[in-house]
């Protein structure tokens, strides 16, 4: 069979034979439809992620969608290493393949179900968003921020706040849901001001971070009191991703002079969650609820995506 073959960290994976899969017990053999190129795929082939290959070759590719061999077409994660899910084949245990709506086809599933079901568990889960709170979404242009914005109003929210770098995108985000939109290429100084006046009295109850680096550090010193004052309700900043830096300074007057609390996206979670989020973003991408636009890349030019930057607002979808 054809895969997208790592041969070594940091290396451009290419369109290579790689040896059959064999499915043993509690395993099941896919037949891939179409996989999504995602940042955590280049971050685990670079050796950059905790849970990168360390053993080569290896085949690239998180999650996606296909077929078993009764038919049945299935969103999977977790292939066996050396496999991966940029392949025409290949094999996962049973308990990480999840049927897949009819009404929604094999390109946009394999799109949405990984940066759907994170937006919905950083809000729902971790965060615990309540209906009628306000919410920021710091990275709000790239694919899982746009999903974001999209399910923070479908679950209720109040005001959608949406920060991001790319002024077209932001512009779009009022079409799905934003009320507020924060230009972050601004000067530190006006970028305060502007988070400070779209907090307003209330504060930010939610903040899912996307970005990290510079501009959390920017929004953290807008949030810091600079007097004594009673606190305003509770912040819970979910820390979801790093596209902006790996590292904040984190002054102590921040946590001293605010409620704020910061949440990590605790990992994988359990199957229930997993499997409710994964249903709840699906059957919504089914019915035109939440919506990700989709670049098709067969599998044989992978090298050629894999080197072109970030398609930012879409998402590369590798179709063996």
């Amino acid at each position: 069979m054809n895969a997208a073959v790592l041969r070594s960290p940091g290396a451009t994976p290419r369109c290579e034979p790689f040896p059959e899969p064999t499915a043993s017990g509690g395993e099941a053999l896919v037949h891939v439809r179409a996989s999504a190129l995602k940042p955590v795929d280049k971050q685990m082939a670079a050796g950059s992620h905790f849970a990168s290959p360390r053993d080569f070759p290896a085949v690239c590719g998180t999650d996606g969608v296909g077929r078993l061999d009764d038919g049945t077409r299935v969103f999977f994660g977790g292939a066996r290493r050396p496999y991966g899910a940029m392949a025409e084949r290949t094999v996962v245990p049973r308990a990480f393949c999840f049927p897949v709506p009819e009404a929604l086809d094999d390109d946009t599933a394999a799109a949405v179900a990984n940066p759907g079901v994170s937006a919905w568990l950083c809000l729902t889960a971790r965060a615990k968003l309540a209906a009628g709170e306000s919410v920021l979404i710091l990275g709000a242009t790239g694919v899982t921020g746009r999903l974001a914005v999209q399910i923070a109003k479908l679950l209720g929210a109040a005001r959608v706040i949406a920060a991001g770098r790319n002024a077209q995108a932001l512009a779009g985000l009022r079409d799905r849901g934003a009320d507020v939109t924060i230009q972050l290429s601004r000067p530190d100084d006006q970028l305060r001001e502007e988070f400070a006046r779209a907090a307003g009295k209330s504060g930010f109850p939610v903040i899912i971070d996307y970005l990290w680096g510079h501009p959390t550090e920017v929004l953290l010193s807008a949030l810091t009191r600079s007097e004594f004052v009673a606190s305003a309700a509770e912040t819970r900043l979910v820390q979801a991703g790093e596209s902006a830096g790996p590292t904040i300074s984190l002054p102590a007057a921040v946590l001293r002079s605010t409620a704020l609390t910061i949440l990590g996206t605790a990992g994988i979670p359990s199957r229930d969650l997993l499997e409710d989020a994964l249903r709840q973003v699906m059957d919504r991408a089914a019915r035109g609820e939440v919506r990700v636009e989709i670049e098709r890349i067969p599998l044989a030019d992978i090298e050629q995506a894999w080197q072109r930057e970030s398609p930012g607002q879409r998402r590369v979808v590798i179709i063996p």
